[in-house]
Formats: structure tokens, C-alpha cells, sequence
């Protein structure tokens, strides 16, 4: 092992030894390298010449680019071609930290990390595979869920998902997902949390974050260590006034010193920039220190660069331009509710009484999705097939459930999305 990696897993043995219990083998041997290249160029920046960063430089120190670029984008030649930091552009991260605890209130004064850049929240996710996992450990999620986490967790990192109901009675299932980390043998359990959820939409209500948080809390006191991966990709999208409105991230962040709380986030959803990649990893745990979650950073960038090295600094620099616009919240208002309105729409369209001879939609109340579940024996892949062939309408099919994008539907069109469904059933049936 490297001697900055051993460095950094003394600090946190001495602040959160339960947290370098959570780290994988991998995590436990990642580092970000400052004695080697990144040394050495830090230390040659401002000197007369510098022959050290792996950049082409104009004559007159700004980057050497082609001039076709110079009327496409309006900001300093310095914002776009050079390299970005592997923790992300500083001035970005600081500003990113701020919005986490302006939209999460009840974070208070609770002490977390500096957000680490990721190239999107796939790319977050995966690194967090990279850093918690180990071959067989479990990864428990809703049963409904984003087919890449397999990807991830499986496929990557060999990793093992477990899933749990996420629906009774119209609403979460805690019992189910209490019972489900009863039955985990394992001394060290990766949870990941997805709201809203995609496929299904679905944000728990105020008054079932509680039964949450004590399933949580009980592994937790009987010793269990638990890494939280909060992938909160559609933060923010939330349409009814009972849901609960900030990320489950300000229950967990300061809950107990066996639950490290991982927050994943970005751009990408919540101000619709999805090619730009830009996402965000930050930590939380109870008597998390800054020497904590600055090893824990230091990781995180370790393995961002052995990765993909740094994400893209004409994505950060945008953003952070954009952010500073005064016309930025109320923007970002006007995107919401067209989002709402669709939202809106869709709820009233599946009071039809007819429609509940043939599906029925399971429980949405924000994000980009929702989905509805077939009845009479009908085959989801049957109906897809149907709705292309003879309506001119693509939906996507994940088991035997229909996920409805109405994110991506004008809110015209809904209504008749929901009727080309109903005849297509009908068809078949």
C-alpha cells in the first residue's frame, strides 16, 4: 500500500474508525497523488517558465486553442481549455455546498464534506462502488429501479443487489425495508435511496422519512456499519405539498457514527443540462470532522483520477456563470412548473374510470417518470410493441411495469399518451 494511502486511512482510523470499516479494498488503497506530477506542477505555478503541465500554451500564456472557438463561447479563454482540478473547480464546489444547505434547511449547522465533481451522477455512483464495495457485499434498493445500478454494483464491482418492496397500501413500504436489513447477515450494508425514484416517481411523504431513518438507526445501533448512497439525481422536482421536500440526506448526514450518508447530486436534472456531466459527491456522518471528510475527498479524487482524471471545466465554468445570474431562480421557477403542469395533467387524465379495467398507475408525486401496472394478464412488452406499431407512441418496459416519461411529453399530448395506452390494452386484451 502507498504511503499516502496508509496516511489517509490513519486519519480517519483516528476521527470515524467505523468509516474506514465502510471502505473497500480499493478504497482503502486509493489516493490522490500530491507527491509526485501534481506536486511538482503546483510548485513550478508562477515561476518565469514552467515546464511541467501537460498543456499547450500560447505565447502569451493563455491556452493554445483553435480560433474557432472564440465566437461560440463567451467566457475567458483560461474558464474552457485547461484542465480542471480532480476535485472540481474550487470556486464551483464552494458555490455547489452553499445550494446544498439553502434547498436542505434542516441541515442547520450540521458539519459535512466539500462536494467532490463527478461526470454526471452515473459517474458518482460508480465511484462510490469503487471506494465501499467488495465482491458479495450487498447493495439494497427499492424493486423498482434504474436498470445501470446492476451495471455498477454487479457487473463493476461484483458487488450483489438485494431489493426491497418499495409500494403498500398507496404509499412506502417501510416494513418491508425494515424487515429487509433484518435479514442482511452482513456486517457492513450499502443502501442505496432514490428519490424522487425513477422509474416510479415517487418521493416518501413527510410523515414516512421517520420510519426510515429508525430502520436505519436500529442496524446502526446494533453495530452494523452503513453507507448511504442518496442518489438524488431529481432533488428539487417534488409536486405535492405532503412529500417531503429536501433530500433524506439532512436526516442521515448527522444520525449516528455507524451511518455514513452520501449525497449525490448535480446539474444535470435539476437545471436540465444533461450533456454537460457535471454531479457532486458529498459526505456526511455523525462527529465528521474536516480532517474526516478532507481524506475522504482525497479518495474520492484518487479514484476520479485513476478514473477519468478531472471532469469537463467548460461544464463547471457555465454553470458557475449561470449561477451568478440574477434571472437564475426564477428561470429555474419557470422550468419547475412546466414540469408541474404536466404532472398535473397526467393525475387528472387517470381519473378516468375506464382506464382501470386495464392498468393502474403505481404511486408519483415527482420527477420525471411514473409508472403504471398492467391488469388482465397483459404482457408489458406486448403493449410496448403495440403502442409503436399502430399509435406512434414509445414507452419504456422494466419487468412487466410501463414507465411514462412525462417529462418528455407536452402537456397537449398527455392526455392522449394515456389514451393510446388504454386502446393498445384494449387491442390485446
Amino acid at each position: 500500500m502507498d504511503a499516502q494511502a496508509v496516511s489517509l486511512n490513519e486519519i480517519i482510523l483516528k476521527t470515524s474508525p467505523a468509516v474506514l470499516e465502510m471502505l473497500s479494498e480499493r478504497g482503502k488503497n486509493i489516493f490522490f497523488p500530491k507527491l509526485g506530477i501534481l506536486a511538482q506542477a503546483a510548485q513550478a505555478k508562477g515561476k518565469n517558465i514552467n515546464a511541467t503541465i501537460g498543456e499547450a500554451v500560447d505565447d502569451n500564456g493563455t491556452s493554445l486553442h483553435l480560433p474557432e472557438f472564440d465566437s461560440l463561447i463567451n467566457l475567458p479563454v483560461n474558464s474552457i481549455f485547461p484542465y480542471a482540478p480532480s476535485f472540481g473547480k474550487p470556486e464551483l464546489r464552494d458555490l455547489w455546498k452553499t445550494f446544498i444547505y439553502k434547498k436542505n434547511p434542516s441541515l442547520g449547522n450540521t458539519v459535512i464534506s466539500k462536494p467532490i465533481a463527478t461526470n454526471g451522477l452515473t459517474h458518482g455512483i460508480s465511484m462510490m462502488g469503487y471506494l465501499f464495495t467488495d465482491v458479495d457485499d450487498i447493495v439494497l434498493l427499492s424493486d423498482h429501479y434504474w436498470e445501470n445500478y446492476n451495471l455498477i454494483f454487479e457487473n463493476a464491482y461484483n458487488s450483489k443487489v438485494d431489493t426491497f418492496e418499495l409500494f403498500a397500501n398507496g404509499g412506502f413500504n417501510s416494513e418491508a425495508f425494515d424487515k429487509k436489513l433484518d435479514a442482511i447477515q452482513k456486517e457492513k450494508i450499502t443502501i442505496l435511496l432514490n428519490f424522487p425514484n425513477n422509474p416510479a416517481g415517487y418521493t416518501p411523504l413527510t410523515s414516512e422519512i421517520e420510519p426510515i431513518v429508525e430502520a436505519i438507526k436500529k442496524q446502526a445501533d446494533a453495530g452494523k456499519k452503513l453507507v448511504i448512497l442518496i442518489d438524488d439525481a431529481y432533488f428539487g422536482l417534488v409536486y405535492e405539498d405532503n412529500v417531503f421536500p429536501e433530500s433524506i440526506f439532512v436526516r442521515l448526514a448527522n444520525l449516528h457514527e455507524n451511518v455514513l450518508a452520501v449525497k449525490l447530486d448535480g446539474a444535470t436534472k435539476e437545471d436540465y443540462v444533461w450533456g454537460f456531466r457535471v454531479g457532486f459527491v458529498s459526505y456526511g456522518i455523525k462527529g465528521g470532522t474536516p480532517e474526516l471528510y478532507e481524506a475522504l475527498e482525497n479518495k474520492t479524487a484518487g479514484a476520479i483520477r485513476g478514473n477519468i482524471s478531472n471532469i469537463s471545466s467548460l461544464s463547471q465554468s457555465l454553470l458557475q456563470k449561470v449561477y451568478s445570474s440574477e434571472s437564475y431562480d426564477a428561470s429555474k421557477n419557470d422550468k419547475f412548473n412546466v414540469l408541474k403542469a404536466r404532472y398535473t395533467i397526467l393525475k387528472q387524465t387517470f381519473t378516468d374510470p375506464r382506464y382501470a379495467e386495464y392498468f393502474e398507475p403505481l404511486p408519483f408525486n415527482s420527477g420525471y417518470f411514473m409508472c403504471v401496472q398492467l391488469k388482465k394478464g397483459l404482457l408489458a412488452e406486448n403493449v410496448r410493441k403495440q403502442l409503436l406499431e399502430k399509435y406512434s407512441t414509445g414507452v419504456i418496459v422494466l419487468g412487466n411495469v410501463i414507465r411514462l416519461a412525462f417529462s418528455a411529453v407536452p402537456q397537449s399530448k398527455l392526455p392522449e399518451l394515456i389514451e393510446n395506452l388504454y386502446n393498445a390494452c384494449k387491442d390485446l386484451a
